[in-house]
């Protein structure tokens, strides 16, 4: 793992995987979410398949910079978004974090590449690709959304459990981990899996703040519905059919505003991606890639 300083205040955790020679392909984790939840198995099939894989933490998570302190009245944000009115100050927007991935882009000195993002990584995704299209080869949008509240409605269980207090010590931590599989794969779901990722991520970096951030961005950056419209660049749209954070509509606006866009719902698949599902995904993602 390496650090890069990617603007004048941002230092960015990343780690790469395979052959710099082979096409780039960037991995964006989602809301509160480490780059080792691109588990490392999951990172080496993908640089199998002749890709250059770099993962890394979004700035407020894991070990890139923190924006520790800074407060951010999140209910006042939700609630203006959702009216559609002028939005409270927020540390920083979609656009910042699309920034963040250009600058780590010019870091490691390459000019474009194939940008993989979920949930909230696939929203910065397409905002990189709305407004930094010449850096993004293909744009995959995965149990993602377009940034109007009407699709991709979550289900109540699933956002309280997203929203959920977190123990501060790592016991509770690991025991209310379980407590998110009220958006996993219903077929797959595990406490076991749940606990152990939940130890690996609370022994790296507990810091839960952050998200709360991270979510007043995504609300901040609005609708994107015409500038979707806009895209050129190949994309791939997936989403899980299980999903009830983000639901299958999410999936389905997104690939019905990107002009070609491929859209491929997956059974068995929630707001997660389990590892009976890594081989199949690997095949569908590297293959579009590599024919763009």
């Amino acid at each position: 793992m390496a650090r890069a300083k990617v603007s004048s205040t941002i230092e960015l955790e990343y780690e790469t995987f395979g052959d710099t020679q082979h096409p780039a392909l960037i991995l964006m984790e989602g809301h509160g979410a480490q780059m080792v939840k691109w588990d490392t198995e999951y990172c080496k099939m993908f640089a199998a398949k002749n890709l250059f894989v770099i993962r890394f933490d979004n700035r407020d998570c894991g070990l890139s910079t923190k924006f520790d302190g800074v407060e951010v009245d999140l209910p006042a944000v939700l609630t203006a978004a959702l009216l559609e009115e002028p939005v409270p100050p927020v540390p920083y927007t979609l656009s910042d974090m699309a920034n963040d991935v250009v600058g780590l882009l010019d870091f490691l000195k390459i000019d474009r590449a194939h940008i993989f993002g979920v949930s909230l990584g696939g929203m910065v995704a397409q905002v990189l690709t709305i407004e930094h299209p010449t850096r993004v080869r293909s744009l995959i949008s995965v149990m993602s959304m377009t940034g109007e509240p009407e699709f991709g409605e979550s289900q109540p269980e699933a956002i309280n459990a997203l929203l959920s207090e977190t123990p501060p010590d790592r016991a509770g931590y690991i025991k209310h981990s379980v407590v998110y599989q009220a958006y996993h794969s219903k077929k797959y779901r595990s406490d076991e899996v749940s606990k152990t990722s939940a130890a690996r991520d609370f022994d790296r970096m507990y810091y839960p703040q952050g998200s709360t951030r991270q979510l007043a961005a995504v609300y901040a950056s609005g609708r994107r519905t015409e500038k979707l419209r806009a895209i050129k660049t190949p994309t791939l749209v997936v989403h899980g059919i299980d999903d009830t954070l983000i639901s299958p509509s999410g999936g389905e606006r997104t690939a019905e505003l990107i002009p070609g866009a491929k859209l491929v719902l997956v059974e068995d698949m929630g707001h997660d991606m389990p590892k009976p599902l890594w081989g199949y995904l690997v095949e569908l993602i590297s293959d579009f890639a590599l024919k763009n």
